[in-house]
């Protein structure tokens, strides 16, 4: 028993060192903005580009940034798609890149040995700095964005996505579709990628995150490389204000399903929100943990009109959406959604409890190790402290502020920033 013990505390470990990072953090004169996480433990080097480049900056094109972010890797400083592929598979690295609402990312992942490194190192730079946006390429993604675009009108859960934020958010960049719409796809054009590339692919527009086997002084002659790749210009400018919701308002979308799909919801809170923990632990009673939740143990399992319910905040740039859900038969459309909101009111009314606070407390602290386990986990973590400018000891100070969240500050929050009466509900199912 005392050498299971023992090995269960060796295992253990690791992640708990991992659970208090030391991060170190320095800007180079072009603005660039790195953070750095020494991880001696494996071999490997993850490297992690966010750029304030999301489909908020898409203007009069929806989906340029999501159209922007797939192309990079299409062809490189002369190198095409097969190359590039090649050059990281021979020494097994791998690329990935994206865009969500408030940012775009480019990521490596490498072994650090000076054979595998050094060449994963100068095709990634070349795909950061010098991509070429191929014509036929990107003509190829066109189109495939426009099926998928078009195969999306088929799936509710979709429709009622797209809808829910349009609704909630109006002329707000965050309105329209990552993704975009037909129209908008249509109107793409190679010299679009090209032109939103030069404006926010820049240094003074971008976190460099640098996690894995490297001493701060290799970090900091990587930093050095990455910014000399990277085209010179400024930070995006600010977003607007999110205007608040006057009243509610419902909005009914005929689909041939058998569930209905419903959202309901209002703008939250951003992401260095002084109310962030506790609208976050309030919500994990109220809709974010599964079965203990309150919503699903009103309307799954003491009414059976659901599968799946939920809430949950979305912090941004700016507000983000505060969304609940759920996907109910037809029939029940009215009872189920009743009751979400009933159950909603009642909580601001009573907040939770002593010991439903206490056990979500439990499930956040204990869980939060695991969310932090590796590398990739890590890098993530530091992309958002960079990007959103939050405090180097975000992590080691997560768990302790989880913990000091009472009930009064929970209710506070609720009252003050929740408002039943004023939601967008959006509800996709049924005959027109």
């Amino acid at each position: 028993m005392r050498r299971l013990i023992a090995l269960c505390l060796l295992l253990s470990l690791p992640v708990l060192a991992m659970a208090s990072p030391k991060i170190q953090h320095w800007r180079l004169p072009s603005g660039l903005s790195v953070y750095f996480l020494e991880a001696h433990e494996l071999p490997m080097l993850d490297l992690k580009l966010v750029f304030d480049a999301g489909s908020a900056r898409d203007g009069d094109l929806p989906g340029l940034a999501s159209m922007t972010a797939g192309e990079l890797f299409s062809g490189a400083d002369g190198l095409d798609l097969e190359t590039l592929s090649d050059r990281l598979d021979r020494v097994g690295a791998s690329y990935g890149s994206g865009a969500l609402r408030d940012m775009a990312w480019i990521t490596l992942r490498s072994l650090t040995d000076k054979d595998s490194l050094e060449p994963a190192l100068d095709t990634w730079l070349r795909v950061v700095g010098h991509p070429d946006f191929p014509a036929e390429h990107f003509e190829r993604a066109r189109r495939q964005r426009l099926v998928g675009i078009r195969a999306e009108r088929e799936d509710p859960g979709t429709v009622a996505s797209k809808a829910f934020w349009k609704a909630l958010y109006g002329e707000h960049p965050y309105a329209h579709p990552v993704n975009g719409t037909e129209d908008s796809t249509r109107a793409l054009r190679r010299k679009d990628l090209v032109r939103f590339h030069r404006t926010y692919y820049v240094s003074g527009n971008a976190v460099l995150v640098i996690v894995g086997d490297r001493t701060l002084a290799e970090a900091e002659e990587l930093a050095r490389r990455v910014d000399a790749a990277l085209p010179r210009g400024p930070h995006a400018p600010p977003l607007p204000p999110v205007p608040e919701l006057k009243e509610g308002k419902t909005i009914r979308i005929p689909f041939p399903s058998t569930q209905a799909h419903i959202l309901m919801g209002q703008p939250g809170m951003r992401r260095n929100d002084p109310d962030y923990f506790p609208l976050y632990v309030g919500n994990h009673v109220l809709g974010g943990s599964g079965f203990t939740s309150r919503l699903v143990k009103t309307v799954r399992v003491e009414h059976g009109l659901a599968y799946s319910v939920y809430s949950y905040f979305l912090p941004m740039r700016a507000h983000g959406p505060f969304m609940a859900g759920l996907q109910t038969r037809r029939d029940q459309t009215r009872q189920a959604l009743k009751l979400v909101r009933e159950t909603l009111t009642r909580y601001l009314a009573e907040g939770p409890s002593e010991q439903e606070l206490r056990a979500s407390k439990r499930n956040i602290t204990g869980g939060f190790p695991l969310r932090i386990a590796s590398n990739s986990d890590l890098a993530d973590y530091l992309a958002m402290i960079g990007f959103y400018d939050l405090p180097l000891d975000y992590l080691d100070r997560f768990n302790a502020r989880v913990e000091a969240v009472t009930r009064e500050q929970i209710l506070d929050a609720f009252r003050r920033r929740i408002h039943p009466e004023r939601m967008v509900t959006v509800i996709v199912g049924g005959p027109k």
